[in-house]
């Protein structure tokens, strides 16, 4: 049995993911109250073992500290039963949060006449750190759009009954910010860049001209070696450990040319029939 704990920054995507994981065949149930979890897991799940084979549950900020304080001993008791569970944990930066309360004119579950919609996204990040310090993976939503997240679970979802390992290779500008969700993070600023060549200016990592300019760079050569080397004896040493996830970020200084290539050349070295490898090119789309 399967069971998939969503907890989300409200606005940060956690409707949208479990709509998706619902389309992916699991049964979804959102904001399940913590102190009903293992009720839930004992009369419920192994109760009917077929149906809740895949569950996954959404749970929030709407839940009372005490209880969300608790929640590592209802994850020890759900895997003391034999239930694989994994922690999904997605957020999105502070502006991105407020845009889009102010867009959607939706009010905050912790906001009051007391509480600014500022101040209570802070309490809730803050109650929310017992779910997040437990999660296998972390999804930054703040420059994603709806159909990118929904594509994005499935990858990260959908195929791990068949794969290892999810492996996810993202390209970022450094002008736009660090990706929140990144586990290793490498800087290539220091590689010739082609932006500086006024023919390949208006190009990107996937043009051929930029292909061509990059492949003759020894510089380029020695970091894509490098950043391989790095992952292939370190890769093998997660998964030991049980990791299912795994997010590599490459960055240049706007996310257009270098990392772009070196993130594609990357995808063409681990894919795999056992590595689940995934690409996002943060600043192309």
């Amino acid at each position: 049995m399967k069971l998939l704990i969503v907890s989300a920054l409200s606005g940060s995507g956690k409707s949208i993911a479990l709509d998706t994981l619902e389309d992916c065949g699991y049964y979804c149930i959102d904001n399940l109250p913590v102190t009903l979890l293992q009720d839930f897991v004992n009369h419920v799940m192994l109760a009917d073992k077929k149906t809740y084979a895949k569950t996954a549950i959404g749970i929030d900020a709407r839940n009372q500290f005490e209880s969300l304080a608790n929640f590592s001993e209802n994850l020890n008791m759900i895997r003391d039963k034999g239930i694989a569970c994994e922690i999904i944990f997605m957020q999105a930066e502070e502006a991105t949060l407020l845009k889009r309360y102010s867009e959607t004119r939706r009010r905050h579950p912790l906001t009051d006449f007391n509480i600014p919609l500022k101040e209570a996204l802070k309490i809730e990040r803050e109650m929310l750190t017992p779910i997040a310090r437990h999660a296998n993976v972390v999804i930054d939503t703040s420059r994603t759009h709806y159909h990118q997240l929904r594509e994005l679970i499935r990858d990260q979802i959908g195929e791990r009954d068949l794969k290892h390992i999810s492996l996810q290779f993202q390209s970022f500008g450094f002008k736009h910010g660090v990706p929140l969700d990144a586990d290793f993070v490498f800087d290539a600023r220091s590689l010739p860049n082609p932006y500086w060549i006024p023919e390949l200016r208006a190009l990107t990592g996937k043009d051929q001209p930029v292909m061509d300019f990059l492949k003759e760079q020894p510089l380029v050569a020695e970091f894509f070696q490098d950043i391989t080397a790095f992952l292939e004896r370190w890769i093998p040493r997660f998964e030991a450990e049980g990791r299912s996830y795994l997010t590599v970020a490459i960055g240049c200084t706007g996310g257009q040319h270098r990392s772009v290539y070196l993130v594609d050349s990357l995808i063409k070295k681990f894919k795999s029939p056992f590595v689940n490898v995934i690409v996002r090119h943060r600043e192309l789309h």
